[in-house]
């Protein structure tokens, strides 16, 4: 299908949506619910086509008056002018009509789990977990989204075994999807005494958070354990079995939760934590399938994959995967991430392109 031809589809069904909106029985509440996002999301799309149509037909007009004899020399140059720039408006306006069309990922709307794990270098992996995971707060404060702590795991210097959150707020999974992966860390230890660059690491996995209509659990696959929670170093911090442990029976997937002192919130946060993660694997499943084919893939998530260096020495950020380079360590971890996202985004967006045409 040309891209006329989509653009005409997208106008049609625009104006199909009006009309059912505005009928004289409108449908059922949840129906008008959904026909009403489908409309807020096609009217951008729609407002730009407007305006490469408009550019088109005034090209068009400026063509005609450049070709007409009785045109005086002072008004040709203006009309050549003019038509220059707005040819060069066309294709841009054009492959921006494209993105806006590319097939648009359902999670990108949704909430988010973000987990960081320590990897590999000891108590400095555990350090520069608890810094990635200060990053992602900051990132989330400066986009005005609830960043909400759901587990934490402590080494007992400061760093993170493991650190869970939910990040809520407009399109936040589109934004932080491409950091799952492994991000490595060059830098000299507090504690080391020679000054020698050590090299450690720390996953992070970004899923979408599932709503219980995205995914159904049913309880006779769960495994429902409780037990006295504990903090470092094993002594007990609690005199009742507060501490869940839910394990998905078909999938082996297992998710504990001991920051609360109710069972029942314990038990709440590690469903949300487990559906999230089931959700993710069905999605990884079915994106596994689509991109059988496909050797490189900006955003696969994964887990083995070393994605990101952060090098100190050099106040330099690597993402291996686009080859992109920043020196603006300080920053980044400071949340400045948009540069960073903004490039993943543009190349995975280029890449779906090439694969359209």
């Amino acid at each position: 299908m040309s891209l006329e031809e989509n653009l005409d589809r997208v106008l049609a069904r625009h104006q199909e949506l009006q009309d059912l909106m505005a009928s004289a029985e409108p449908p059922p509440p949840e129906e008008f619910a959904r026909l009403s996002k489908e409309f807020s999301d096609l009217t951008p799309v729609v407002e730009a086509i407007s305006e490469l149509r408009r550019v088109k037909d005034e090209t068009a007009d400026l063509t005609s008056l450049i070709a007409e004899p009785e045109t005086d020399a002072e008004m040709k140059d203006m009309a050549e002018e003019e038509f220059a720039q707005l040819k060069e408006k066309v294709p841009e306006l054009e492959e921006k009509l494209r993105v806006m069309l590319l097939p648009k990922d359902l999670a990108d709307d949704k909430n988010a789990i973000l987990e960081i794990r320590a990897g590999t270098g000891g108590d400095e992996a555990g350090l520069f977990a608890a810094d990635l995971f200060r990053m992602y707060q900051r990132y989330a404060e400066n986009r005005k989204w609830k960043f909400e702590l759901m587990s934490l795991n402590e080494t007992g210097l400061g760093g993170y075994k493991e650190a869970i959150a939910s990040i809520s707020g407009p399109g936040v999974f589109a934004r932080l999807k491409f950091e799952s992966g492994v991000h490595r860390v060059q830098r000299v230890p507090e504690t080391e005494s020679s000054g020698r660059v050590h090299t450690s690491a720390a996953t992070v996995a970004v899923m979408p958070e599932a709503e219980e209509v995205d995914i159904k659990i049913e309880d006779r696959d769960l495994r429902i354990d409780v037990f006295r929670a504990s903090g470092p170093g094993g002594q007990s911090v609690n005199t009742t079995d507060s501490a869940v442990r839910i394990t998905h029976l078909p999938t082996g997937i297992a998710v504990s939760q001991q920051d609360e002192k109710s069972q029942h919130k314990n038990k709440a946060k590690a469903m949300r934590v487990l559906r999230a993660r089931l959700y993710e694997a069905e999605r990884r499943k079915a994106e596994a399938e689509r991109a059988e084919t496909r050797k490189a893939q900006v955003g696969s998530g994964d887990r083995s994959e070393r994605i990101r260096t952060y090098n100190y020495p050099e106040r330099r950020i690597t993402d291996h995967r686009i080859s992109l380079t920043l020196h603006k360590l300080d920053r980044v971890m400071d949340g400045d991430l948009d540069e960073v996202i903004d490039a993943l985004t543009a190349d995975d967006q280029a890449r779906r392109l090439a694969e359209m045409t």
